[in-house]
């Protein structure tokens, strides 16, 4: 599943080709998606559009007539093609722009959602209206999270990727900036100190501004018909490496199920 970066670089890359254009027509070639996509997404046609936007990983395109929100699941991708390019299986949904371009969202497993707000759907949409933070904003900080924590006997690792708590922090990077910290991923939430919240927040910060970073090398995927970021390639400390020598002290690397998600860690390093 697309996790906080690979949407952000989906937003990177679709931006510069929808802000400032004009929605000529909405195109559903099919509505069953995690939600059925609504009726009221035709209105958009003739709107402008004027921002888009990435909240959680959700991403939101501001127009004068609307909000659309767009949600990638488990397997959806979006691509700037010409409007009159070959439609392939499971292309749901096109946003086609008077520029002769337009927004194909492609989806086989029918995980992700288009969906329409009139008004600004971090304010008036439930999906989006109880979302903590982002992280990679000032209203992340040690002491919010350290707050937050009080009293919670929830693991640090299922802590940190609640929704309702921080966005974004998804499994990879839960589990890479838990390492990077020291901190043992089953450690209960309310017994992690203010001072190591405050090695863990920037840490959980520089990651994700790492994988942004590294994604920005695929931008030019978005205006190719077959072109999707995909995970970047990484350095990764312990995800996916169970069972294997630790990178700093040689240990082997324990891998377990928590919260249904494979988590890995240094029996040594994290405590």
């Amino acid at each position: 599943m697309p996790e906080l970066p690979e949407v952000e670089v989906s937003r990177l890359g679709i931006a510069p080709h929808l802000e400032g254009e004009q929605i000529a027509t909405v195109v559903v070639r099919d509505r069953r998606l995690r939600w059925p996509i609504p009726d009221a997404v035709e209105q958009l046609a003739g709107a402008r559009i004027n921002e888009v936007e990435r909240r959680a990983k959700y991403l939101i395109v501001h127009t004068d007539k609307g909000y659309l929100i767009l949600h990638l699941g488990m397997s959806g991708k979006l691509r700037v093609v010409p409007a009159d390019s070959l439609v392939v299986k499971h292309d749901h949904f096109d946003l086609v722009l008077s520029n002769g371009q337009c927004l194909r969202f492609n989806d086989p497993r029918r995980f992700g959602c288009v969906l329409f707000s009139r008004e600004h759907p971090g304010i008036a949409h439930p999906l989006l209206v109880e979302l903590g933070p982002e992280p990679l904003t000032e209203a992340f900080t040690a002491s919010y999270l350290h707050t937050k924590a009080q009293g919670k006997q929830q693991a640090v690792k299922t802590f940190i990727m609640d929704n309702h708590v921080v966005v974004g922090v998804g499994n990879i990077y839960a589990n890479e900036a838990l390492f990077k910290a020291g901190i043992h991923p089953k450690r209960a939430a309310g017994r992690v100190s203010l001072a190591r919240y405050q090695r863990l927040v920037p840490i959980i910060k520089e990651t994700l501004i790492a994988a942004i970073a590294q994604g920005g090398t695929t931008l030019q995927d978005f205006t190719q018909a077959d072109g999707q970021p995909g995970y970047f390639k990484q350095h990764l400390n312990v995800y996916g490496r169970g069972g294997k020598q630790c990178m700093v002290c040689k240990t082997e690397l324990t891998e377990i199920r928590l919260g249904q998600r494979s988590t890995v860690y240094c029996k040594n390093c994290q405590r």
